[in-house]
């Protein structure tokens, strides 16, 4: 048997090229000794046949062996070159092919390669960072605008409430309600100005 280990093969098949050529050594041996034994079988129904026979069943055997030995001989032989031919010709993956998962051999980088694409993985780097800062930036962004949304909210819900209590006590519109608060705010305001400067006036006179 081969003793080249053909393990680039073996990554291929899955199983290393001499391990199928011993199952098949083995599946044919075991073939050759079935054969012998059926035919052992055989003439020794053919001699209880013959009357007065002189030769024995042990006689048989030892011919049968002798005459396996002679097989399994020439059996070790021809096997022997088929063995060659197969891990030679057929199991053998050639020298100038690559498998799949090895294409990325087939060019070799140079230095200046292997700078280019540091250089690109830095890049890349910096580029997921600066995305990585802007997501979070706009997921802050995002919960501020849920926070003022959910004020604007309960100012709505207030306002709200507010015109249900003017509608309770006889004002058909808040906003109207609201508008005549600030001019009366307003006159009342310059009211006062109008009133501390009559008492300013008459404190100096």
């Amino acid at each position: 048997m081969s003793v080249d280990p053909m393990t680039y093969e073996a990554q291929f098949f899955g199983f290393t090229p001499q391990t199928c050529m011993l199952r098949i050594y083995i599946a044919f041996q075991d073939y050759l000794f079935e054969v012998m034994q059926a035919v052992e079988q055989v003439i020794l129904k053919k001699l209880d046949g013959i009357p007065d026979c002189d030769i024995s069943p042990v006689q048989i055997r030892k011919c049968t062996e002798k005459f396996l030995c002679f097989m399994k001989g020439h059996f070790d032989n021809l096997f022997s070159k088929m063995e060659q031919l197969f891990l030679q010709l057929i199991l053998r993956i050639p020298s100038n092919i690559l498998l799949p998962e090895d294409k990325c051999k087939e060019t070799p980088y140079s230095e200046e390669d292997f700078q280019h694409l540091q250089k690109e993985i830095e890049q890349l780097q910096e580029k997921y960072k600066t995305e990585l800062g802007t997501k979070q930036a706009l997921l802050a962004e995002l919960e501020e605008q849920k926070i003022v949304q959910a004020k604007l909210k309960q100012t709505l819900t207030f306002f709200d409430e507010l015109q249900n209590v003017g509608r309770d006590h006889g004002t058909s519109d808040f906003r109207e309600s609201l508008v005549s608060l600030a001019q009366n705010s307003r006159k009342l305001q310059n009211i006062r100005d109008s009133v501390e400067k009559e008492s300013k006036r008459l404190k100096i006179s």
